[in-house]
């Protein structure tokens, strides 16, 4: 169990890592999914931690951002 919970904190922080590199990101969640070599289970969850964390955010046409892109 705690390596299923390490592997999904190395990519939350690969996320933040990469949304940080590249402010104006903007991904669909097929397009996150091949970028970051996941699931569409475990692509969802980790938008919805990072959304509900407000890191990032969603647009009208359902991609993610970085919130502070949107500001």
């Amino acid at each position: 169990m705690a390596y299923i919970r390490s592997a999904q904190e190395d990519t939350l922080r690969r996320v933040r890592a990469e949304f940080l590199e590249m402010p104006g990101l903007k991904l669909t969640v097929p397009q996150a999914q091949r970028l970051w070599g996941v699931d569409q289970r475990t692509c969802e969850a980790v938008i919805e931690e990072l959304t509900a964390t407000r890191f990032l955010a969603r647009t009208r046409d359902g991609a993610v951002v970085l919130r502070a892109a949107t500001a």
